[in-house]
């Protein structure tokens, strides 16, 4: 009787004007109906999407049922209608009319395509700039995680002269989304990443030093990733792409400069992700790497850092259009790159830079109230994903991201993987198949049986809590080697880094950065002491000497710079 009594007030509705039977229905999956007529309660209906047009004309009231789809006309939605407006959403609107531009552009590309009959579809337009690449083929890329490569590229750019001897190269490796474009090129004269440190008595002196900058395997601004085409059937990898680790990105950094006949490094060097390869560098080819610089980054991936990169890569697998990976060609998931990026911009900045920066300052106090970007912080953070969301690959990120959260170099962890190579290496040279191993992925969607509970340390405490309990340190103070704050690396992540224990190594952390906190560096350091490595040297610059968070590193050209300058002679 309820359900009758609905459609029969939706049917008088409909005769006083109040509502109209849909016949194009809008891309909104959801429409709120105001029935002022009869009294009736707001009603909320799914609507269904179609591409159809037609033409509304003015009918006498009908009296057959509405239609089962419908939506209030705008200049019907007046005061009387409603207690309040309806609230206006300008940012959703440009998302819904971006994914409409970028549906009819797949669409003649598709066209375009297929007049010239290229199977492979539009190419991205993820690369930016001129660089020289390398194309390894011959030897496969045997992965960590079974996966293989039998064919890969390395783009890559290079700044000064490489000596006689080939003793002067740096590696310098990148962060998660950078490309090799470190400085400006005769090629590409547009600024790099870390323009104001390379050059001519710059922290990357390129009076004394060959500084090579690859963008890594699984990238998108050049090198072989997932939006690159399977040399076995011509089509993208998507998530055919197989994992990644961080250590198979250095390998495959390692066969370029066997190619360039660059027997060993002068030094590696990196910030972020690209510190993690600079460890893993050492560890992977110690023989090849003479002085290691690892900038606000770690030894082994934390519980926080993975988190982050999960919910941002969450955001994306969520998007529809994501389409499990496979959406090259059609409307690729930027709403969800978006948000992705947004998220990770507030890992990359601190709290005191902000509330110096923005405050609570409204973009336009003058306007009422609004729920997109009102507040100035979140104009910045809107900003920010816009500037991203169409110039980097989705997969990738996904990819890159998840390789920098298996991160470990704990002796048990290079057991593991050694082992797993070894067997794979073994199957690859006695001809027997040897498959890839599933992904293990469950998921259940439902609350497991008992609650999760905190389980307290055995000990009485978390050693690292109450180690960050201290004091922090003196605005001053950068030399950390007996600060009360260094946490007691595990035996496993000492063992794991004794490979080390000769070479000279500067660990330089930032006391403002939440992505990679500072003990996390302060571990490091410690954990090489404890291995043997009596080159250590450990900076850590305090929240007076940087506010600007874990984008410290792109941007304190002297508290950075002149650190990594030092050490390098």
């Amino acid at each position: 009787m309820k359900s009758r009594r609905v459609t029969t007030a939706l049917w008088q509705a409909q005769s006083a004007g109040s509502v109209r039977p849909i016949n194009n229905a809008a891309p909104t999956s959801i429409r709120r109906l105001s029935v002022a007529a009869t009294g009736a309660s707001p009603l909320i209906l799914r609507t269904k999407t179609t591409t159809t047009t037609t033409t509304t004309t003015t009918t006498p009231p009908s009296r057959q049922p509405p239609a089962r789809y419908l939506h209030t006309s705008p200049h019907q939605r007046s005061e009387a209608a409603s207690s309040n407006p309806a609230i206006k959403f300008p940012c959703l609107d440009a998302l819904e009319t971006r994914s409409a531009n970028l549906e009819q552009q797949a669409q003649a590309q598709a066209q375009q395509a297929s007049a010239r009959s290229d199977k492979s579809g539009p190419e991205p337009s993820y690369t930016v700039g001129a660089t020289q690449t390398y194309h390894s083929r011959g030897e496969p890329l045997l992965l960590d995680h079974g996966g293989q490569l039998h064919e890969f590229d390395i783009a890559y750019e290079t700044w000064g002269t490489m000596n006689a001897d080939r003793s002067n190269v740096i590696l310098l490796h990148t962060g998660l989304s950078a490309s090799s474009h470190a400085h400006s090129t005769p090629e590409n004269p547009q600024p790099g990443w870390w323009e104001k440190f390379i050059g001519p008595g710059l922290a990357l002196d390129t009076d004394k030093y060959f500084v090579i900058c690859t963008n890594v395997i699984g990238g998108c601004y050049g090198s072989t990733g997932p939006s690159s085409i399977d040399p076995l059937d011509g089509q993208r990898y998507a998530t055919r792409f197989p994992i990644l680790t961080i250590q198979d990105m250095v390998r495959a950094q390692f066969r370029l400069l066997d190619h360039l006949r660059v027997d060993k490094l002068y030094a590696s060097v990196g910030s972020s992700m690209g510190g993690m390869q600079s460890l893993a560098a050492g560890v992977e080819f110690p023989e090849r790497v003479g002085r290691i610089v690892s900038i606000s980054a770690c030894a082994r991936s934390h519980p926080y850092s993975i988190a982050m990169r999960f919910v941002q890569r969450r955001a994306i697998l969520n998007d529809p259009n994501w389409n499990r990976g496979f959406y090259y060609g059609r409307v690729p998931p930027h709403v969800g790159m978006k948000l992705a990026r947004e998220i990770a911009t507030i890992t990359y900045r601190s709290g005191p830079e902000w509330e110096q920066r923005f405050g609570r300052r409204r973009a336009d106090g003058s306007k009422p109230p609004a729920l997109c970007p009102d507040f100035l912080v979140e104009t910045y953070l809107d900003h920010a994903g816009e500037k991203f969301c169409l110039t980097y690959d989705p997969n990738s990120l996904i990819y890159v991201s998840k390789a920098m959260d298996l991160f470990d170099l704990g002796h048990a962890n290079q057991q593991a993987t050694a082992t797993r190579r070894a067997e794979r290496l073994a199957a690859s040279s006695s001809s027997q198949s040897s498959p890839i191993p599933g992904d293990g992925a469950t998921c259940s969607l439902t609350l497991p049986d008992r609650p999760y509970e905190e389980k307290p340390d055995p000990n009485g405490g978390s050693p690292l809590a109450s180690a960050l309990s201290n004091e922090s340190p003196s605005p001053g103070s950068q030399h950390q080697s007996s600060n009360p704050q260094t946490p007691q690396p595990p035996a496993d992540l000492v063992a794991g880094l004794e490979t080390l224990r000769n070479h000279p190594v500067l660990v330089l952390g930032v006391a403002s950065d939440i992505l990679f906190p500072a003990w996390q560096q302060r571990e490091v350091a410690e954990a090489l002491r404890q291995a043997g490595n009596k080159q250590v040297e450990h900076h850590e610059l305090s929240e007076v000497q940087s506010l600007f968070g874990h984008d410290t590193f792109l941007l304190d050209v002297n508290g950075v710079g002149g650190q990594v300058r030092s050490f390098l002679g």
